[in-house]
């Protein structure tokens, strides 16, 4: 009768040695040190080869079903739920999506060796070059990486839009927000916001656009605000050196969009509350590490961030105390502030809440708002025609121009 025995390659070399003890080539010390095992060990391997031969060797676990195998319900439970609702999800979201909407508790690689039988998980992202890595910072609020990512987030049901993203280097915390475009409006709505629930951090690292630099001797907006609260602003040469934000926005694309798409989001005011209300929350607590890192965000208590974050410009006053803006005249009221002199320049506001502020020497200034140039005030009337018999015009009479202006300059001189 003809057996066939399955051994690892542990086993195999076991199988090479014990002969060698019965022949007396090895010694047990010998033998049990050519295999990496105690003497102790060794004597168990040797009775268990003496009684039952070359089976002896084989664990006896070989061809047996695990202690710790699911049962088969949790199995087709799991493989049901994949193909029914989380079928483009990754074995790691998968197994978050089980433990927390279904208490049911599948490791990871356990769901990717399932998946991977059934035919199911799609080809895994080949890794990318590697790069040299730089040090993350050793505090919070020491760097924030800031990227914005346009993509249909909604999957259809609404219209494509930005996600801002800001990340601590030092910690891995990230901050979300969804916003129409990246435009300087909602860049500056955003870190507003941050702020208000963070404190100011030292630096920010961006890319080179429009919005946060400009090759031109002026700053841009972004810019001004940073400088008015001591914030440094970094600019990245290349994707990679701001990898940390740019490998979020690709998890985020992937994570955050079948959230959204579970919690049936489909507008930017929803899907605000829910990152605040949840997403960040939970992604931070997988995500993150603030174990033993300072914290060295500033206190924005005492400033005026509506003041900063806005759009500001300046303009020159005209003679009728009036400005340019926009293609529309403002006129500058008189009130307890003094008015500014024409020519002098007013510094113009307008808050991310659309209202206007103008200021002068630190004062605000009423003003009124005209489509035109508003009318100037009317002028006195011209006198009326003399009379016929106006005593003028008898002293005139019969003179000519020259010589009347000859007869007025003699008269003078005498």
């Amino acid at each position: 009768m003809q057996i066939n025995l399955t051994m690892s390659k542990k086993e195999i070399e076991r199988l090479k040695v014990l002969p060698r003890i019965k022949s007396g080539e090895l010694t047990i010390s010998n033998a049990a040190e050519s295999l990496r095992l105690s003497e102790r060990h060794f004597y168990r391997v040797l009775k268990r080869y003496s009684v039952e031969g070359d089976v002896g060797i084989i664990h006896r676990s070989r061809g047996r079903q695990s202690n710790n195998r699911l049962p088969k319900t949790i199995y087709d439970q799991v493989l049901k739920l994949y193909q029914e609702k989380y079928s483009d999800f990754g074995p790691t979201f998968f197994s978050e999506k089980l433990e927390f909407d279904h208490d049911i508790f599948v490791s990871r690689q356990t769901l990717t060796r399932w998946l991977r039988e059934k035919g199911l998980l799609l080809a895994i992202r080949k890794k990318r070059p590697h790069r040299k890595k730089r040090p993350r910072r050793e505090a919070i609020g020491s760097l924030i990486q800031f990227d914005g990512s346009h993509h249909d987030w909604f999957e259809g049901r609404a219209p494509a839009c930005c996600l801002l993203c800001a990340v601590d280097d030092a910690s891995g915390q990230i901050f979300l927000q969804f916003a129409e475009s990246e435009d300087t409006k909602s860049v500056l709505s955003f870190w507003k916001k941050y702020i208000e629930l963070f404190g100011i951090p030292a630096q920010i690292y961006t890319d080179f656009h429009t919005i946060y630099y400009n090759e031109a001797e002026h700053l841009t907006q972004y810019e001004r605000a940073l400088k008015a609260l001591n914030i440094e602003p970094i600019y990245a040469h290349s994707p990679q050196a701001k990898g940390r934000v740019e490998r979020g926005n690709r998890t985020h694309q992937d994570r955050l969009i079948k959230s959204l798409r579970l919690k049936n989001i489909s507008s930017i005011q929803d899907a605000n509350n829910y990152l605040l209300d949840e997403y960040i929350a939970h992604h931070n607590k997988l995500f993150s590490n603030t174990d033993s890192l300072q914290n060295i965000h500033r206190s924005s208590d005492g400033i005026d961030l509506d003041a900063i974050f806005c759009f500001e410009i300046k303009r020159t006053v005209y003679n009728d105390y009036t400005i340019m803006l926009n293609s529309h005249y403002i006129q500058l009221l008189k009130s307890d502030s003094p008015l500014p002199p024409p020519k002098s320049k007013v510094i113009v506001r307008q808050y991310l809440d659309n209202s206007l502020h103008i200021l002068w020497n630190n004062n605000e200034l009423k003003y009124e708002i005209f489509n035109k140039k508003p009318k100037p005030k009317q002028r006195l009337p011209i006198p009326r025609k003399p009379s016929p018999n106006h005593p003028w015009r008898k002293l005139n009479q019969g003179l000519s121009g020259k010589h009347y202006k000859s007869s007025i300059k003699l008269e003078l001189v005498t």
